[in-house]
């Protein structure tokens, strides 16, 4: 592994992936076939961003109840009555489904003495506070108060239940509090229409894991916004794993991506120090399967073909349909996305992957983390109910929800700096946090845009 200077310059790696891309077995789609790099300076960040209560009370006054963010998925409540509750620090939405097959999302919070409507996922008719009686329709209408004629001053209109922004994109339910926020689509930017060709909308929910964990929601996010970190932390996948020519792109204000080859060795290897066959056998080794008599992959694009070839013909079994034009890249790459603040959801065919990070309440220190796995729908099939969420305990490892086979334990290895960066960015000599110009571009474009709502 070579220790010398790097010489190569910003951007370069984006350019490695591409050629990886131009040799794939299929044609690409041209959103992956495309870059859009922006080049945001050099200057530190203020490590307070990620220490300080009164910064962190700033984004809970200024930015949560202004942004677009995932509450759940339209199947966690697919029939009229079932609800969803949606916190996020100290503040709550009914995300319920409507007799017409409409979503509204109220704030749980009875307008008589405050009392939270519902605390728990569940079914109901209408509304009731357990505290006086209070009722309300799944419309947010008033259906009764007990000794009504003791609120003279209160009209029906008066006592509808006020109500956020909803709106849906890829089978996600989104809410906004900001009455005056612009459209999920206009917010979404160029999400859509990347997502396409992928139709999240299409899948279901088939894995839904989280856990709190002892770090600000941003130490834990931005640990999952760059491929940097591989060559340190998780070291056993540089043999399958592109990671320095990892692509980053970014797309507006909310939008930026992370593009990184599987199939293909570390560039800190040096050329030539992995062979495709063992490039081969260390994909399958990950994932746990043994490679088909037959066949030996030959040269780099070798081994991303045949690893594609073995992903196409197992998806078509797994969930029906024709993968045989999907290009090698949309069946082994990290294709992951962000939107802007906290949701992130992996882009191609094979089973995708989405992040979501949110503050555990108003601590500072310490945040939920939630990994959902999306699978395509069988074709011909009824769709699979979703996944109810699975909250791992504090002694509980990531590796031991066996529904993340793959996953489980390379998070852990994440896990295990968590914790210490929020410990050392507590202890900070110099209170600055140093990012790369290139690689680290998505964290700088985060904080531009969280500096935007911060005003």
């Amino acid at each position: 592994m070579s220790t010398g200077k790097d010489t190569r310059a910003a951007g370069r790696a984006g350019a490695e992936y591409q050629a990886l891309l131009a040799r794939d077995s299929r044609p690409v789609p041209q959103v992956l076939a495309s870059q859009s790099p922006e080049d945001l300076g050099t200057e530190p960040l203020s490590a307070a961003r990620y220490t300080s209560q009164a910064f962190f009370d700033l984004e809970c006054e200024r930015m949560w109840p202004r942004v677009w963010q995932v509450a759940c998925r339209e199947e966690d409540i697919p029939e009229p009555g079932d609800f969803h509750v949606y916190d996020v620090v100290g503040r709550s939405l009914l995300v319920v489904r409507l007799a017409d097959g409409g979503i509204r999302a109220y704030h749980n919070s009875c307008l008589h003495r405050g009392r939270r409507l519902a605390t728990a996922d569940g079914h109901a008719q209408n509304f009731r506070c357990g505290f006086h009686g209070w009722t309300w329709n799944l419309d947010g209408s008033i259906r009764s108060v007990p000794c009504r004629w003791d609120f003279p001053q209160l009209s029906d209109d008066d006592l509808r239940l006020p109500q956020a922004q909803v709106g849906t994109w890829g089978g996600f339910v989104f809410v906004n509090m900001d009455p005056g926020a612009a459209p999920l689509e206009q917010y979404l930017g160029v999400l859509p229409l990347h997502f396409e060709r992928w139709r999240l909308e299409d899948c279901y929910k088939a894995v839904h894991v989280a856990k709190v964990i002892r770090c600000n929601w941003k130490v834990a996010m931005e640990a999952f916004m760059e491929s940097y970190h591989v060559i340190a932390t998780h070291p056993q996948i540089l043999p399958v794993f592109a990671d320095a020519s990892a692509q980053y792109d970014v797309y507006g204000e909310h939008v930026n991506r992370n593009l990184a080859a599987f199939g293909a060795p570390s560039p800190h290897l040096g050329e030539d120090a992995v062979a495709p066959g063992e490039v081969v056998e260390g994909m399958l080794a990950m994932m746990g399967r043994r490679r088909p008599a037959g066949g030996q992959p030959e040269g780099e694009a070798g081994a991303r073909a045949y690893l594609g070839d073995l992903n196409r013909a197992s998806f078509a079994k797994a969930f029906g349909g024709d993968y045989e034009d999907v290009s090698d890249a949309e069946t082994i790459d990290a294709l992951v996305y962000n939107v802007f603040p906290n949701f992130a959801p992996w882009a191609g065919f094979a089973p995708n992957i989405v992040y979501r990070w949110r503050p555990n309440g108003r601590d500072v220190g310490s945040c939920l983390m939630e990994v959902m796995i999306l699978k395509r729908c069988p074709t011909g099939q009824p769709r699979p109910r979703p996944v109810r969420m699975r909250l791992l305990s504090e002694a509980e490892p990531w590796s031991a929800a066996t529904e993340l086979p793959v996953l489980g334990p390379v998070i852990d290895q994440d896990m295990g700096n968590m914790p210490h960066v929020q410990d050392g960015l507590d202890a900070s000599a110099t209170g600055r946090v140093h990012l790369s110009r290139y690689q680290e571009v998505r964290i700088r474009h985060f904080h531009r845009t969280l500096d935007h709502y911060l005003g």
